[in-house]
């Protein structure tokens, strides 16, 4: 599995790159900047209800502010389901048989983030950047991590139908898992390599990969990955429909406790195990832009 997260990242990164240069003679200047502040709006919603019980509500807001040589870019985004189970237990022989129902409730998927990135032009196709971010997965055992970065970025296309950049930073992370082991230490300096791309197709038709490299200088087997492909198709000025498949790889995932019911343990003693070191998450959302 990670031979292939691995390939399938930097075959999207190498076309991404190589592409552009390819089709460089037949695009566009890019449309004059909007200066000001926008706001991208994506909310998702499944809801089920008789014989199973599930909600899933997914949600991203990407509010921008752009002047004439920077930019200013706010995300919020989250996914939360919770499913409801139904338990029928003969409580009386009868007759006639009666049955009891008894429902319980619980959360099956839950993570959010929040991150800022303020960015200026040193020149047309270079510039320099600072973020910050804080993210919670704890069915990936992550509780609660930091993250603050710096860095430089290239501008390689950016022209009507396509935009394709990269960043290159430094980052420090301070990360508190749920279940820690007594070896962990969660702070740690890292670098980052980030790629955006996005493609124009016809009037209405966008497709994009979004990737991140994250890896940790102390402990180079700490690296992670987050790849997303993307597709919007625009219904309104306002209105767009979008479809996302995004990827979360952790080389050295958290790690959770196994439950021990019948006591085989020692007390206080905790049975660790790795958590899956690959989450996908698909999103079909309708999309709000201002």
């Amino acid at each position: 599995m990670t031979s292939k997260l691995l390939t399938a990242s930097f075959i999207s990164v190498i076309l991404a790159g190589a592409f552009p240069f390819a089709a460089g003679a037949q695009d566009k200047p890019a449309e004059e900047k909007k200066l000001g502040w926008g706001d991208n709006a994506e909310l998702a919603y499944v809801a089920t209800s008789g014989n199973s019980d599930v909600n899933t509500l997914g949600f991203k807001n990407t509010l921008k502010r752009t002047w004439d040589d920077a930019l200013l870019e706010i995300i919020a985004a989250g996914v939360r389901s919770k499913s409801t189970t139904t338990t029928h237990v003969v409580s009386s022989a009868g007759p006639p048989v009666d049955i009891t129902e008894d429902s319980s409730s619980a959360l099956t998927a839950e993570n959010y983030m929040l991150s800022g990135k303020y960015s200026r032009d040193i020149t047309k196709t270079f510039y320099w950047f600072g973020f910050g971010g804080w993210e919670r997965n704890r069915f990936a055992g992550i509780d609660n991590r930091t993250t603050v970065a710096g860095g430089v970025g290239n501008i390689w296309k950016d022209t009507d139908s396509m935009q394709f950049r990269t960043d290159y930073s430094l980052t420090y992370t301070d990360e508190e898992d749920v279940i820690e082991p007594p070896d962990f230490d969660g702070t740690f300096l890292g670098a980052r390599f980030t790629s955006t791309y996005q493609q124009k197709f016809g009037q209405v038709t966008v497709y994009g990969n979004d990737f991140i490299f994250d890896d940790d200088l102390s402990n180079t087997a700490n690296w992670r990955g987050d790849m997303t492909n993307w597709v919007s198709v625009t219904m309104s000025t306002h209105l767009a429909l979008k479809v996302s498949l995004r990827w979360l790889y952790d080389n050295e995932p958290a790690q959770a406790a196994a439950a021990d019911p019948a006591a085989l343990l020692p007390p206080g003693t905790l049975a660790l195990y790795d958590l899956e070191k690959l989450d996908s998450i698909f999103t079909v959302s309708l999309v709000v832009k201002y």
